[in-house]
């Protein structure tokens, strides 16, 4: 039985040393989730089905089919956890006929153009490598799904000295809709603020966090190399590897405060 907790019973054989025994434990959750506008299906897409309002705000806002909380009159979660019903204010709302499959967990779904082009954020905020160091372990210690089951991905905003929203799904890209639903619901600005993020960063995580103003995103693991032209193009920081004491910058190291002048982009182009 499902406990809507993201979190499914499950038991296991353990094998060990040749003999085997029966283990109790649990998986992360994972479920199919329908997002229907004024009556109208607009995205299907595999998620933890758990915290849906968060997921489905944030998907819409960083698809520019809302502004703002205000925008949405009737939100509401089927019983079954596996609909999202939302009805707008106004009612002249057409879905769009396009869809881009992102290489998100499960294959993320976009109606945007990835190669479409955003100004360059300005400089904004800047970090000490030992900023990044501390948020990155207070990320990993946030992750309450992630340390109980693993199988999970975990992000947040900061403001540089704390984590100010988090959120867990089993895509990584989800995550980054749910902490810009997170936002919508406590009103918080996501401008000027760190992305930090377990998973991989993506085209699609870069293009999401241009559109929320996000200058500094920051991973335990990999960028891609659309992520890295499309933060240079943007002026993006984008960090990966942040593991135990050290990173690697791929782009926009002004935002590092290290004392040191270098210029990525002037050097990979040698």
């Amino acid at each position: 039985m499902h406990t809507h907790t993201g979190i499914y019973p499950t038991t296991y054989l353990l094998y060990k040393h040749d003999t085997g025994e029966l283990v109790d434990d649990a998986v992360i959750e994972e479920g199919m989730v329908c997002i229907s506008i004024n009556g109208r299906e607009l995205a299907t897409f595999m998620c933890s089905p758990i915290h849906l309002e968060e997921l489905a705000l944030g998907f819409l806002r960083s698809e520019g089919i809302i502004d703002c909380l205000e925008d949405v009159e009737v939100l509401h979660v089927a019983p079954s956890g596996s609909c999202v019903d939302i009805w707008l204010r106004e009612d002249t709302f057409v879905p769009p006929t396009k869809r881009i499959i992102t290489s998100g967990c499960g294959g993320g779904i976009t109606f945007d153009d990835l190669s479409g082009r955003h100004e360059p954020l300005p400089l904004g905020i800047t970090v000490s490598p030992r900023q990044i160091v501390a948020l990155m372990q207070t990320l990993h210690l946030s992750a309450e799904l992630y340390n109980e089951v693993r199988g999970v991905h975990t992000s947040a905003l900061s403001d540089g000295h704390e984590l100010c929203l988090v959120a867990q799904d089993v895509g990584r890209h989800n995550t980054i809709d749910r902490l810009w639903g997170q936002a919508l619901q406590k009103k918080l600005p996501t401008e000027n603020r760190l992305l930090l993020a377990s998973g991989r960063i993506s085209s699609e995580m870069l293009n999401k966090a241009a559109k929320m103003g996000v200058p500094i995103i920051a991973s335990r693991t990999s960028p891609t190399s659309m992520s890295v032209e499309l933060a240079r193009a943007w002026n993006i920081t984008v960090i990966g590897y942040a593991r135990g004491n050290q990173f690697r910058v791929y782009s926009g190291a002004e935002r590092i405060c290290t004392g040191a002048d270098i210029d990525i982009a002037d050097k990979t182009n040698d």
